[in-house]
């Protein structure tokens, strides 16, 4: 579910190159048609009250594709929305021992929403974790971290001019920002997703070592192997997903043996 209000807009989006959710950069409800299952049967242009080339996102198309062709991803909810739907699920955590984790895209771009519903969770008794790339200003994370049980923080490459090229941002707001989370001992787990040709090298995980021998380390850290997920889904979408390799397995716990508290997923 989106939102049902535009996100707080910042300087610039991170966007990573290898996204496994492109369909979350909107705050907007897309559709994804995925022309590898289409019959071509044409029931979705005889259904459509506006024909395809003017689509609406009325989702009649997906109502009516057998083939699931056609899927219309994201739609407006509240706080009382996604709180009914939280609930629903109680007897899971309660069981499991687990929680609701907030992700995205990056959830960080929505601090009020976000704000009101772990406020809400909390006094529910319900653990919360937050999946975020921290490309947000400290305020907002300042605002965040008291009603939050677990980040899970996404860390994607030490060397800023890299991390540019393969996200679109520098990483000095990131690093700052999770410099200020671990000084203050909050429940951190660090995941680094690791693509192949762009931050799987010796040089990136000593680097990553360096800054947590000076600022203190996580409660663990994850090696998670590239996967294409999200390459199927950006086509989908209409657009052209760059391709990258999944390191080996042997490869990931090389890297991992560099790093303390280092495990691959």
């Amino acid at each position: 579910m989106a939102p049902a209000s535009a996100p707080r807009c910042f300087s610039r989006a991170a966007i990573c190159a290898w996204c496994h959710n492109p369909e979350s950069q909107s705050p907007a409800p897309e559709l994804l048609f995925y022309a590898d299952k289409c019959t071509g049967c044409g029931l979705c242009k005889k259904i459509c009250p506006n024909g395809l080339e003017k689509c609406t996102l009325c989702g009649k198309c997906e109502l009516y594709c057998a083939a699931e062709a056609r899927r219309l991803c994201g739609k407006p909810a509240d706080v009382e929305a996604l709180m009914e739907q939280i609930c629903s699920d109680r007897v899971f955590y309660e069981t499991s021992g687990g929680g609701v984790t907030f992700s995205g895209g990056e959830c960080l771009l929505y601090p009020e929403l976000l704000s009101a519903l772990l406020t809400r969770c909390r006094a529910k008794g319900i653990h919360t974790a937050v999946d975020t790339a921290g490309h947000v200003p400290l305020a907002v994370l300042q605002e965040i971290t008291p009603l939050t049980d677990l980040f899970l923080w996404d860390l994607k490459h030490m060397d800023s001019e890299k991390h540019r090229e393969f996200v679109g941002v520098e990483n000095t707001q990131i690093l700052a920002n999770l410099k200020w989370l671990l000084a203050r001992g909050a429940r951190i787990i660090v995941r680094v997703p690791v693509v192949g040709g762009v931050n799987d090298t010796e040089e990136n995980m000593l680097a990553m070592r360096a800054f947590f021998e000076e600022n203190g380390y996580p409660e663990r850290i994850e090696l998670l192997p590239y996967h294409a997920m999200g390459e199927s889904k950006s086509e989908a979408l209409g657009r052209t997903p760059r391709r990258f390799e999944t390191p080996s397995k042997e490869r990931l716990q090389a890297l991992a043996a560099l790093l303390p508290r280092t495990t691959v997923r």
